[in-house]
């Protein structure tokens, strides 16, 4: 009960960011591509899209990390974690070379015909992924930093940095849309710019706020923990650096068949389910280090619960927010966008009901690092996303349209799925009844009715701001209650319920002393 108040809190607090952060994002979306233009906006994203990719790199490679230091922190041993902090100093120090050199030796075939972008714009393309590569430098060499924030549950630092980035961030759309100099070139600075910042402000504080955070390579040197951790990072960088890969790789394959255009609506796509994932990535931050912390302190009954639990908050919290924008999805692009690219409609849509699918196990991979077991799981995995790149190749070379890529997204985020429910069940000891049941036949079954029934007015009203109020109204009545009446168990909706009281407390008392 003291983790699920914990994570009422943390989520509570991450909320908060997000209710400043969310529309502050659209309207940032919004002003660059009216700014920059579908072109500017397509060539950014298919080269210095790989900047937006960091945040997926960054969160992949800080997990791994942060399960050391979240296990040993489970375990109680404070000496331990500080030579887990050094020695993961030294990793990523390392895996930041080898990343920067590769991805110059990819920048040089990229640009020698591979990318379509037109002539007058590729000096500006490649100074673009220059900043790109300063920027995965330092967010690699920082990702200790960020692992030691969320092992002790830091959510009040990561909310108060996320508010700074995006009031930065709409700073810098607004000096790009009056600006008479380059827009995408001072764009792709600036970004990258202020990524190097926001790390810099997470090192300092790191260093005074907390203990093991203390840099003494002779002193916290540890081969044996230095060989453990290096697997580990190895097969987790092999996973992430998989997904990072096969999407970087998809976009220049829509790039090569369909041109930069196409991309622009790939990076709406990006953005609308970024956005909306966000209420369960929240979530699922502060869940996380409990997931973790439960099996360094041998709870496993208490790991598997808190994971499966996850999936069922992180998948309704998903479909509460994206299912009106989905039946809404044509009247909500042409609201927020000026000009709403070819495909953005259809790209949106099919993205977020893939990504319906992988919530139903989102938890998981965090699970099975914490019992340790990544080789098998990181290497199929890695199988799985490297398909998708032939696959898309072949099937636009047979003549297939653009939204084709996004169905075989929904395959391959079932078959991610299937992955982790096997690895789970195998060196966990993961009940596949109990998730068949439980999770995939409520979750469903609940969403199923809310969403036939938010989708009832399409059939007599004309597209319009009624209609998306009646849309969302009658989704969000009928979600909640169908996610209590069957998606959710008994213990769970105590657990809700008692969570919900306790961060409502947490509130009443800061403002009592405020």
């Amino acid at each position: 009960m003291e983790a699920a108040k914990r994570v009422a809190v943390n989520t509570g607090i991450l909320y908060a960011r997000m209710a400043i952060t969310v529309f502050i994002s659209l309207y940032v979306t919004r002003l660059v591509l009216a700014a920059l233009g579908t072109e500017d906006f397509g060539i950014f994203n298919v080269v210095g899209g790989a900047i937006a990719m960091l945040t997926f790199l960054n969160l992949a490679m800080t997990s791994a990390t942060q399960r050391f230091m979240s296990y040993a922190e489970g375990e109680g041993d404070l000496e331990k974690q500080k030579y887990i902090f050094n020695v993961s100093v030294i990793l990523h120090f390392l895996i930041a070379v080898i990343v920067i050199l590769l991805l110059e030796a990819a920048g040089y075939f990229l640009f020698k015909g591979i990318l379509k972008i037109p002539a007058e714009r590729l000096p500006v393309a490649k100074l673009i992924f220059q900043f790109m590569l300063v920027s995965t430098f330092f967010t690699i060499i920082s990702v200790p930093y960020d692992a030691v924030i969320n092992a002790h549950e830091n959510m009040l630092l990561v909310a108060i940095l996320g508010i700074v980035e995006a009031v930065i961030k709409l700073a810098i759309a607004f000096y790009i849309t009056y600006t008479s100099f380059d827009k995408l070139v001072l764009y792709g600075l600036a970004m990258a710019a202020l990524s190097i910042f926001l790390l810099i402000l997470k090192r300092i504080y790191c260093h005074r706020k907390y203990v093991e955070v203390q840099i003494n390579f002779r002193k916290y040197r540890n081969k044996s923990l230095f060989k453990e951790m290096t697997g580990f990072a190895g097969w987790s960088l092999l996973n992430s650096g998989a997904s990072i890969i096969t999407m970087q790789g998809i976009s220049i394959i829509l790039n090569t068949f369909f041109g930069v255009l196409v991309n622009a609506a790939q990076g709406i796509a990006a953005q609308v389910s970024g956005q909306l994932m966000a209420f369960s990535t929240t979530m699922l931050k502060a869940l996380e280090p409990v997931i973790v912390k439960s099996e360094g302190g041998k709870n496993r009954k208490q790991m598997l619960q808190a994971s499966m639990t996850g999936n069922k908050l992180s998948y309704f919290l998903l479909v509460f927010f994206a299912a009106p924008a989905i039946l809404e999805m044509p009247y909500v692009l042409g609201v927020w966008l000026k000009d709403v690219p070819e495909y953005a409609v259809v790209f949106c849509r099919l993205r977020l009901i893939a990504m319906f699918v992988i919530q139903l196990t989102v938890t998981f991979p965090t699970a099975i690092k914490a019992v340790g077991e990544i080789k098998q799981f990181s290497f199929w995995n890695s199988i799985i996303w490297a398909m998708l790149l032939p696959v898309s190749y072949l099937l636009f070379k047979l003549g297939a349209s653009p939204e084709t890529l996004y169905v075989i997204f929904i395959f391959m985020y079932a078959a991610l799925s299937v992955s982790s429910v096997y690895f789970l069940k195998r060196f966990g000891g993961l009940s596949l009844k109990d998730f068949l049941i439980n999770v995939v036949a409520r979750c469903f079954s609940s969403s199923a009715i809310s969403i036939g029934l938010a989708s009832i007015p399409l059939f007599f009203m004309s597209p319009g701001i009624e209609r998306l109020i009646i849309v969302v109204a009658t989704n969000s009545v009928a979600f909640i209650l169908f996610m209590f009446l069957i998606g959710l168990k008994e213990n769970e909706k105590q657990l809700f319920l008692s969570a919900f009281k306790a961060a409502l407390r947490k509130v009443r008392i800061k403002r009592l002393y405020a």
